[in-house]
């Protein structure tokens, strides 16, 4: 059967509607809440005429999309066609104010995930939950596929490390739905909320070609600007860390956070050091030396040397052999021992953050950073760490998965 999302269910059940009759209810969405045919979950909710919606929320890059980088703010406003506030929890709030949360009683939250702990989308249902169980209100998750499926990568964040980036202590590709996710932040933060997943219908997260994504059953819909396709997101888990860098991610481009380089480094040798130092790490794709020239951000209208990631192609592509976080930081590795001086890092004010290194802030803690620039540390160090990490995630989140 073909799979049907939370909110497509939502729609055609009025059954699932039932418990919402006489309360107010909010939509917490942006550019991918879409429905089978492509229309915009607030306007798909409002046309019904059983729903009482009363206000809608926009995250990150805004309820429509109107935002292209990161720290650039949307405003609040009145929707012109519905006539309803629409507040922006990626303004000047990140977490919705005490008025905000007097507009609903009910707040759905339909947001396309990638499934990488930096995506800021989950630390935004973080915060709704949690303002949710202060103030006595409900969220209901629509639920959506996680594209990148269910493999988990990454070292967890640490205590302490907790950021807008960092929503709590997963690794980077944490493998869950929204809706999982939501379970998870209950029981972690011991929330008293009520709490409900409107759950997709033959979601099969480890079923090729996909893998996570219902590939030939669905428009891909950017959920942020610069999430154009399925490949991005596969590779998302890795090169993410490229905005902790001075590296280009590949933001200019058509192909944003697939690839990465800069006009001073040898990709040719930088590839020949990754295969000698750590093959393992560089399974499940092809790796392929490019060039490029962003026409906006780092190295505006410079040629770059550059290294793009290939896995769209099932004769190359392995979804449990591509690991795209170790895959990066190998990178990283050899850049470092081909030029020590290397200004690697970025320092700069990252996601509303002056004091820690962009690149601790999006890993959670420095182990990777220190790792990379400790020369004498070997790949099996690393592994061992984030190993670890990941066997413990897996325990964590086993009784929180609901396909």
């Amino acid at each position: 059967m073909p799979i049907a999302f939370g909110l497509d269910r939502f729609l055609a059940d009025p059954s699932l509607r039932a418990p919402l009759g006489g309360r107010r209810v909010a939509l917490l969405a942006h550019p991918a809440s879409v429905t089978r045919d492509l229309t915009h979950s607030l306007d798909a909710l409002a046309a019904l005429p059983d729903l009482r919606l009363s206000a809608a929320f926009g995250p990150q890059h805004g309820l429509r999309g109107d935002k292209q980088d990161n720290m650039v703010e949307s405003p609040d406003f009145v929707d012109p066609r519905l006539g309803i506030p629409v507040f922006s929890l990626y303004g000047e709030v990140r977490r919705p104010t005490d008025a905000m949360m007097d507009s609903f009683d009910v707040l759905l939250v339909d947001l396309q995930d990638l499934g990488c702990r930096i995506y800021t989308f989950i630390t935004t249902l973080r915060y709704v939950l949690e303002a949710a169980a202060q103030h006595g209100k409900a969220v209901w998750v629509l639920d959506r596929p996680n594209p990148a499926g269910r493999p988990v990568e990454g070292l967890s964040l640490r205590p302490g490390w907790e950021s807008f980036v960092g929503a709590g202590p997963m690794p980077m590709r944490h493998g869950m739905t929204m809706g999982e996710l939501g379970h998870w932040f209950i029981a972690q933060l011991k929330l008293d909320v009520e709490y409900r997943v409107i759950t997709m219908q033959d979601w099969h997260p480890d079923a090729g070609p996909g893998f996570g994504w219902p590939l030939g059953e669905r428009s891909w819909i950017n959920p942020s600007p610069n999430a154009p396709n399925l490949s991005m997101a596969r590779a998302y888990a890795g090169t993410v860390m490229l905005e902790g860098t001075t590296l280009s991610e590949g933001r200019g481009t058509t192909r944003p956070l697939e690839l990465f380089g800069a006009p001073d480094i040898d990709t040719r040798a930088l590839l020949a050091d990754m295969r000698r130092l750590a093959p393992q790490w560089l399974q499940g794709c092809v790796l392929r030396e490019c060039w490029f020239e962003p026409t906006f951000h780092k190295y505006k209208g410079l040629l770059c040397a550059g290294v793009q990631m290939h896995v769209e192609d099932p004769s190359h592509y392995d979804h449990q052999a591509f690991q795209p976080w170790r895959l990066q930081t190998l990178a990283f590795r050899a850049i470092r021992l081909q030029q020590p001086d290397y200004p690697l890092w970025r320092d700069f004010a990252y996601e509303y953050e002056h004091d820690r290194l962009a690149i601790d802030l999006i890993n959670g803690g420095p182990a990777l950073r220190e790792w990379v620039d400790d020369l004498s540390s070997p790949p099996e160090a690393l592994e061992t760490l984030a190993a670890q990490d990941e066997a413990a995630w897996r325990d964590s989140r086993q009784a929180h998965l609901l396909y």
